[in-house]
């Protein structure tokens, strides 16, 4: 087995929560995805979202839209849903979208977020609802196959604001969006929004196509993160090549992979690296920098 990947491995065993090693397992042992499935249903909530800080950087117990996202990325990740499970996050953001009025969008989080620890990023900019988060929760519900009312409503508003000339101006943004142009029906309809949005890349902050720009920010293997992704062509050979190279030098001497922010605690930061490590031995392994083979 290539010593990166091991070494990868072995992080993941020490240090990551069970999401992430189910995941893992799921992706290269072979393990059935409805460990993944199990591991989620310690984070649903009784009013049908996800909470229980689900998204490491908020420590908070109760449900956000943040959370129903990242439990919808983990069902993608191993193309897999419970419809239950899902149908009953999608009444939960159905009422956060008319509690909140703006025409079926969501916001990250909420108020009671101040309540409990969080990282310094996470304040009032997050209750807005907009297409970060809302773009990509549509998105991943057309990628997981399940319709609901909300879907719908959402998604009217996010071509909405793509079409009227609300090109993302932010990475995050642009992720959420981009999730949603990937997996909405209406391709050539998503090209043209796409076409638009590349043509305006250097506007976007936080976007970083060098590997070598300092501070936080997303690199085109965010947006690409296996070689098949429909948004590799939206980067050259020369980024996603310099990108893989940095993210191969960037593993660390425990095999995990490090973090560019500051999360609240030291759990806190442990679950992100489990994380990010996961991400990067999926991303190796696809463009074939490493191999999980024996």
């Amino acid at each position: 087995m290539d010593d990166a990947f091991a070494a990868g491995d072995h992080f993941l065993l020490n240090e990551a929560r069970l999401l992430e090693r189910r995941l893992f397992a799921a992706c290269f042992l072979g393990a059935p995805a409805v460990g993944v499935v199990d591991a989620l249903r310690g984070y649903q909530n009784q009013d049908g979202g996800f909470g229980q800080a689900l998204e490491p950087d908020t420590r908070c117990p109760a449900s956000l839209p943040i959370y129903v996202e990242t439990a919808f990325q983990a069902l993608a990740t191993v193309a897999t849903v419970d419809r239950s499970m899902v149908l009953r996050a999608c009444d939960f953001l159905a009422r956060s979208a008319a509690e909140a009025g703006a025409g079926g969008a969501v916001p990250l989080a909420f108020p009671i977020i101040e309540s409990f620890p969080r990282a310094g990023h996470w304040t009032e900019w997050t209750y807005e609802p907009g297409l970060n988060p809302t773009a990509g929760l549509v998105g991943l519900l057309y990628q997981l196959d399940v319709e609901h009312p909300w879907r719908q409503q959402a998604a009217r508003y996010c071509w909405e604001r793509l079409e009227a000339g609300e090109l993302p101006d932010s990475a995050h943004t642009l992720s959420e969006a981009l999730v949603f142009l990937e997996h909405v029906p209406e391709h050539d309809r998503a090209d043209r929004c796409v076409a638009e949005i590349a043509g305006h890349f250097d506007e976007v902050s936080g976007l970083h196509l060098d590997p070598e720009t300092p501070g936080y920010g997303l690199s085109p293997l965010h947006f690409a993160p296996t070689a098949s992704s429909r948004w590799r062509r939206l980067f050259t050979d020369a980024q996603i090549s310099a990108n893989l190279d940095h993210l191969a030098r960037d593993q660390q001497p425990d095999g995990g992979w490090p973090i560019a922010w500051e999360p609240p605690s030291e759990a806190a930061t442990l679950e992100w690296r489990g994380v990010v490590t996961l991400q990067a031995l999926r991303t190796l392994t696809s463009y074939g920098r490493i191999t999980a083979e024996s």
